[in-house]
């Protein structure tokens, strides 16, 4: 059911198949070494100048985001189910939107038969409407930070 100013469309999904095994997928994920280099950055030029993740059940994200024109974005959320290497759900806010509210997303890591390739899905839902298209660019542009993280 949606709430208010959303719809069923306003929910992103993205797939893409990585080369790598649900574990190194998973991890890339949770660890903040490796999230500083694609979570959350949109593209290439933005920069994050701080993040945090307490990665359990009822544990707090941060992240600070940087953009070549200097501005200063900041995202943060509670995770609430973490389930490696086969889940993960936490929510979303973007801090600097007061009329963003809070949304979810929910990773699935599926591995591909015996092999060392993995499918991840991404689902972000509770978006009102206008944020949707932004957030299905933003998210593609993290896949693509991603794969080379995993390369």
């Amino acid at each position: 059911m949606a709430t208010p100013g959303t719809s069923p469309e306003a929910v992103v999904e993205v797939r893409r198949t990585f080369a790598a095994t649900p574990e190194r997928a998973f991890e890339a994920w949770i660890k903040p070494e490796k999230m500083t280099q694609w979570f959350a950055r949109g593209t290439e030029r933005n920069s994050i100048t701080r993040l945090e993740a307490d990665v359990r059940p009822g544990g707090k994200y941060m992240v600070n985001i940087l953009s070549p024109d200097g501005k200063s974005y900041h995202i943060s959320g509670t995770y609430r189910e973490v389930r490696p290497p086969e889940r993960l759900v936490f929510t979303w806010l973007w801090e600097d939107q007061p009329d963003f509210g809070e949304t979810l997303v929910t990773v699935e890591f599926r591995r591909l038969g015996q092999s060392a390739f993995t499918e991840v899905v991404l689902k972000h839902e509770l978006l009102a409407d206008k944020w949707r298209a932004d957030h299905n660019q933003g998210w593609i542009a993290c896949f693509d930070l991603l794969e080379k993280v995993l390369a």
